[in-house]
């Protein structure tokens, strides 16, 4: 596995770039962009965007678009089993919420990969460490990582939040938004540096 110039394996990268297209398809379609791909045996076995808007349900992010089909599919899940995620790792452009975080954990996800935090609902640390910081009786914790592809993402989502979203309940005028396209560095001792906007 060979690594690019900031000693990142390449092939995470892929997969990234394939949750990135997930991302612009949920952007065209007047979603906030959020993409993912589970990977199984370095194979994507499910991949989704989310889905709230167009469905007007609240729980219809891109991973749990994802693990419905999974689910779904006996090919992919042919026992019942407590932890049916075990060998399978996640890439997600924006770092899962609290709620998909623990959905995540409870079906034993293997690894999670993601592209920017999500410093106001993120499950993996930038809000809640659901991932493995919160102890649970039952459902041992993953590693969860962040920064891969981040300023695609972190542009992705400026893109959608400088239009007007016609399906707020009280659409905010942003006539005056202007695309910002400086993105603050990583830093370690910086809780900006994962902010999106």
């Amino acid at each position: 596995m060979s690594d690019n110039e900031d000693g990142v394996p390449d092939i995470y990268v892929g997969w990234m770039r394939e949750a990135l297209l997930m991302a612009e398809e949920a952007l065209n379609g007047g979603e906030v962009p959020v993409g993912c791909v589970f990977v199984r045996d370095n194979t994507i076995i499910a991949k989704a965007r989310n889905r709230t808007n167009e469905l007007r349900n609240a729980t219809r992010h891109a991973e749990l678009e994802a693990i419905d089909s999974i689910l779904a599919d006996k090919s992919l899940t042919p026992q019942v089993t407590q932890y049916p995620l075990c060998d399978t790792t996640l890439y997600v452009t924006v770092e899962p919420c609290i709620m998909c975080a623990s959905a995540l954990r409870q079906l034993g996800i293997k690894e999670v990969y993601y592209g920017c935090g999500n410093d106001r609902f993120g499950g993996c640390g930038s809000v809640l460490g659901v991932n493995s910081e919160l102890q649970h009786p039952k459902h041992s914790g993953y590693n969860a990582v962040g920064g891969y592809c981040r300023e695609e993402a972190i542009m992705m989502l400026r893109r959608f939040y400088i239009t007007e979203n016609t399906n707020a309940p009280v659409p905010r005028s942003k006539a005056n938004r202007v695309l910002k396209t400086e993105i603050i560095p990583v830093t370690h001792d910086s809780d900006s540096a994962n902010k999106v906007l």
